[in-house]
């Protein structure tokens, strides 16, 4: 099995590398719902395991593990700009806040009991969230049973929420992942839709970008580029449309297509089956987390026993 692959050109070309982390004894993941890197450029790997946050150094040596009997169903992950890290759990629909080293400070939501369904009330199924880059302010994807964005104020105080289950501007169907740029704009990963949707700090809907196959992953970059995880197809019917993914899309904020990363669906270096969790180091090194696991078993696919969950996309122009 090949080690390295090479993927982009040009100012967006990476060289993918396989097992780049030094896993302990005793340790494993079975998906990889979300990654961020810290200001040392340390990975935290937010997972379905018995350790559900693995910490690695730049060189993929370990570090530590917290959360261990904490989180439910690992689904999203973003750092403030406090340096504090926010840990969305869909399965006991919740978000806690978190310091480096694993310590609870805040719980948004009311951990094992979801509110109604499409109730509009947070939360059912919350998938994400992101911070103003210069309030704190907190936004939360609440996305599977929930069609809205909530946007709260650093300790926890819910300030307004917008969004309802539809196709038209400002509705969404899953809301997936949330990121916001240096202006403070709000970005909106609408999965079943096929779009990013894009909202001012106020809820108003400014743009939609529609060159993108259900958007999962979303992460912001120092230069306002976006990096965009999308899956692919979804059933029988689409199964050989090539050019829909899974893959990596870079955008600028204007929505124009920068770079598409990924060779297709499958198992071979270079290519993706569930993109789902995607950020960047200082390097602009790509971290990309993957829940193969439940995309193959809801697809009635068989699970291979080597399976890639979380890949590094290394820079190199």
């Amino acid at each position: 099995m090949a080690t390295s692959k090479t993927l982009g050109h040009g100012n967006f070309k990476y060289k993918v590398e396989s097992s780049w982390e030094v896993v302990p004894e005793g340790y494993e993941w079975r998906e990889v719902a979300g990654v961020i890197t810290d200001s040392n450029d340390n990975v935290y790997v937010f997972n379905r395991s018995d350790h559900p946050m693995q910490v690695f150094d730049k060189g993929g040596n370990f570090l530590r593990s917290w959360g261990e009997n904490i989180f439910t169903n690992a689904h999203g992950i973003s750092l403030g700009p406090d340096n504090t890290i926010y840990c969305t759990d869909d399965g006991d629909h919740s978000v806690r806040q978190c310091t480096l080293d694993g310590k609870v400070i805040l719980t948004i939501g009311m951990p094992g009991n979801p509110t109604p369904p499409f109730s509009g009330e947070p939360f059912n199924r919350c998938t994400h969230t992101a911070s103003d880059p210069d309030t704190g302010d907190i936004y939360v994807s609440d996305g599977y049973q929930n069609s809205r964005i909530h946007k709260y104020s650093p300790d926890g105080h819910l300030l307004f929420s917008w969004g309802q289950p539809g196709t038209d501007p400002g509705e969404f169907s899953i809301a997936h992942n949330i990121a916001t740029d240096s202006d403070g704009y709000v970005y909106l990963a609408d999965r079943e839709n096929h779009r990013v949707q894009i909202f001012d700090r106020n809820g108003v809907f400014q743009d939609q970008w529609p060159n993108v196959h259900r958007p999962c992953g979303l992460f912001i970059d120092n230069d306002d580029r976006v990096y965009v995880a999308e899956l692919g197809w979804n059933g029988s019917v689409n199964r050989n449309v090539p050019n829909i993914g899974p893959r990596v899309s870079v955008l600028n904020k204007r929505g124009q297509v920068l770079a598409r990363l990924g060779e297709g669906y499958g198992t071979e270096l270079g290519q993706f089956l569930s993109p789902h969790g995607i950020c960047l180091d200082s390097s602009k090194n790509i971290y990309l987390g993957e829940v193969s696991r439940t995309n193959l078993t809801g697809l009635g696919e068989t699970v291979p026993d080597y399976l890639r969950t979380l890949q590094r996309l290394t820079k190199l122009a």
